[in-house]
């Protein structure tokens, strides 16, 4: 552990103090508790249906302490979905550029892995990792309950391995 900046061991610096008990916190509720924002591209809505099944008392995603966030600036996780069309492709950016970081960004179904059956449209902008970088996966058309719980805990796993390892 460091020293404070007075030299002394006894003293207490109020800043030295503070970065102790910040370092590491945001990892720490990674461990914890995620709060996950679901943003909806273009697409047919089965992905949404999905997603919002979670939700019900019959999968409880609340209790791994995963919680929908109502706004992205409070949320650790981005769901991503659909295919991403032109104006969805600013939206998306903004989104993303407001959210606190470290984000976990997460693309479920085949719109939003590829683009799926919108991939050739003349509107489409391109796969969500084209747009923002994206942490994992969840491939399916539409990816049942289990495979969007399932990924968002093997992702919660992963970061959890990365910031007991020092490799954040």
């Amino acid at each position: 552990m460091d020293e404070p900046a007075c030299g002394n061991s006894n003293c207490i610096d109020s800043v030295w103090l503070l970065n102790q008990l910040t370092v590491g916190f945001k990892d720490y509720c990674f461990r914890k508790s995620l709060w996950v924002y679901h943003f909806g591209g273009a697409s047919c809505n089965n992905c949404d249906i999905e997603i919002i099944d979670c939700l019900t008392p019959r999968h409880d995603l609340e209790r791994f302490g995963i919680l929908l966030a109502g706004s992205i600036r409070h949320a650790d996780v981005l769901l991503v979905n659909g295919s991403i069309n032109r104006r969805d492709k600013e939206r998306l950016l903004e989104i993303y550029n407001q959210a606190p970081k470290p984000l976990l960004v997460v693309a479920i179904g085949a719109c939003g892995c590829t683009g799926g059956i919108f991939a050739e449209g003349i509107t489409f902008a391109g796969p969500v990792d084209k747009i923002i970088p994206v942490d994992a996966y969840i491939p399916g058309c539409p990816p049942k309950p289990e495979a969007l719980i399932a990924g968002i805990i093997k992702l919660a796993g992963k970061k959890k391995a990365e910031s007991n390892s020092g490799n954040v």
